[in-house]
């Protein structure tokens, strides 16, 4: 980030939520923030996937376009690392920290957190595979016991060539439990001159301004907080370039074309059926914190078609 520049602000890569219709949504109503694909495995990009490979899309996406990859043997993430670059890929984001079972069982995500060998192995070779920005996205640890490993392996990620690392404040054994630990993001910050985005209970543009307070990060990436609500991303980037901008709350109206330009992308990039399943989930989280949230769900939940779904969005918000 250069002098004078407002801290950037991210879109955390979700699996099955922020695919391209999502990031494209939040760049429409923030063309600022800079955005991750959903996590691609290396393995599944070395077999050439169809399915991989759809969800990638990337000469169909604006630049940049930052792929995260996962895997933890190292020359399989250089390769697949070469792949992507070939693809149009602009920047490699590795990926430390996903908890789930199905991940860590073989020793992926997380669980390389617990190996730093292989851990810092992986970032170095992908490094020194493309001329791209590499960075890493972790947790503090495994668990609290361990929650100093990645302020251990910072420097030595920084001596291997990543470029940043993302820190989400909370370990392994958390999941999304309790609250993110912005103080040991503060100490991975210590460890290292590489910057580093803060990650973990930002909820709104105050929160922004607090994690990068109390953590001295260069940057901010939001997760779960966007979900149903991406003009958050406007607002926390509004309020790290000027506190005394505010960003406006979206009208209904404006909710409401963006749920439908949502179902549309999803329509043109998934098909119908796919599309308008997936379309439901989201539609939930619009309506988040709105009277009778709960009624408008299950009603999301009994569509069956995208013209459904489209009736839906048009009757929630005319009465909002």
């Amino acid at each position: 980030m250069s002098a004078g520049q407002a801290p950037p602000v991210y879109l955390a890569p979700m699996a099955g939520v922020t695919d391209r219709a999502f990031r494209e949504i939040a760049r429409e109503i923030c063309p600022a923030v800079r955005v991750v694909t959903e996590m691609i495995s290396a393995k599944a990009l070395l077999r050439d996937n169809r399915k991989t490979w759809a969800m990638l899309a990337l000469g169909e996406e604006a630049p940049p376009r930052v792929v995260q990859l996962f895997g933890r043997d190292a020359e399989e993430m250089a390769a697949a690392a070469r792949i992507l670059m070939a693809a149009g890929a602009d920047g490699i984001d590795l990926n430390m920290g996903c908890p789930t079972a199905k991940i860590v069982k073989n020793g992926e995500g997380a669980a390389l957190l617990r190996d730093g060998p292989q851990a810092v192995a992986v970032a170095r070779a992908v490094a020194r595979a493309v001329p791209l920005p590499v960075s890493v996205k972790c947790r503090l640890g495994w668990n609290a016991a361990e929650a100093d490993t990645a302020a251990r392996l910072a420097p030595r990620w920084e001596e291997a060539g990543v470029a940043f690392l993302t820190v989400h404040g909370r370990t392994r054994e958390q999941f999304y439990a309790g609250r993110a630990d912005w103080a040991g993001v503060a100490a991975v910050r210590a460890a290292t001159a590489l910057p580093v985005v803060v990650n973990g209970d930002i909820a709104s543009p105050a929160d922004a301004r607090a994690a990068l307070e109390v953590t001295g990060c260069t940057g901010v990436m939001i997760g779960r907080a966007a979900l149903g609500n991406p003009w958050l991303l406007a607002a926390a980037a509004a309020e790290l370039s000027d506190p005394a901008g505010a960003w406006p709350p979206p009208e209904p109206r404006e909710r409401a074309r963006a749920a439908l330009r949502h179902l549309d992308k999803l329509l043109a990039y998934k098909g119908e059926y796919i599309g308008a399943r997936e379309m439901r989930k989201h539609f939930g989280w619009y309506c988040k914190g709105r009277r009778g949230a709960a009624v408008l769900r299950a009603a999301a939940l009994r569509a069956e078609t995208a013209a459904e779904l489209r009736a839906l969005i048009r009757e929630t918000y005319r009465h909002l």
